[in-house]
């Protein structure tokens, strides 16, 4: 494969064009697995290690990095976090393309964040046909427990995403957004700081 038809399928990719595996072979150099499989058979307490290994695995990483295994991502190279980052067991990251995370974000235990679908029609399924689109979580975002977020979705600043949501569009600033699929519930304001949690408080979901 030349670089010229690289660069070719790599335009096609950030257009968000079907591609195929084919197509697409020569990022397999990308793939972190070996890393990935290392970090998640690690002693808790070989701490220089494991930021070691979340070093070589992460396209950046930030300081204060809370990772806890089993982490599971299709490359990990395409996965950039931010500092004071809290992930929680068994999130999955189908990071085709990038997955940028900033600072001060919690995640809750068996998220899914994935940039990549695939067409309706199972013809354009062959060879397993797909698209791609980046995701972006911004600063001090809180997702609960389960939640599914897709591709091309961008988590706006402090907000919260609710335990079990599926996440398919892209989430404002400053707000608590829930369900499936997740839609806004209300913004977060001065009155959530003298509450644990007012959807606890109402009877409604909690974020996980």
């Amino acid at each position: 494969m030349t670089r010229a038809h690289e660069e070719e399928v790599l335009a096609k990719i950030a257009k968000g064009l079907v591609y195929t595996e084919s197509e697409a072979s020569f990022q397999a150099r990308l793939r972190r697995a070996d890393e990935i499989f290392a970090y998640n058979h690690t002693p808790p307490s070989d701490e220089p290690r494991r930021r070691e290994l979340l070093t070589a695995i992460l396209g950046s990483v930030g300081e204060r990095t809370v990772l806890l295994p089993p982490f599971h991502a299709a490359f990990g190279s395409n996965v950039h976090i931010g500092d004071d980052f809290f992930g929680n067991v068994n999130l999955t990251c189908v990071d085709d393309v990038e997955i940028r995370i900033g600072d001060d974000v919690m995640i809750a235990p068996s998220v899914t964040l994935t940039t990549t679908g695939h067409p309706a029609h199972p013809a354009r399924r062959a060879d397993f046909g797909r698209f791609s689109e980046p995701i972006v979580i911004e600063d001090k975002v809180w997702i609960g427990s389960n939640a599914v977020v897709l591709p091309g979705v961008r988590i706006g600043y402090g907000s919260v995403i609710g335990a079990g949501s599926v996440v398919s569009r892209d989430i404002p600033p400053m707000t608590v957004a829930v369900g499936t699929p997740c839609r806004v519930l209300r913004e977060i304001t001065d009155a959530d700081l003298g509450t644990r949690n007012a959807e606890f408080l109402n009877g409604g979901p909690a974020a996980g």
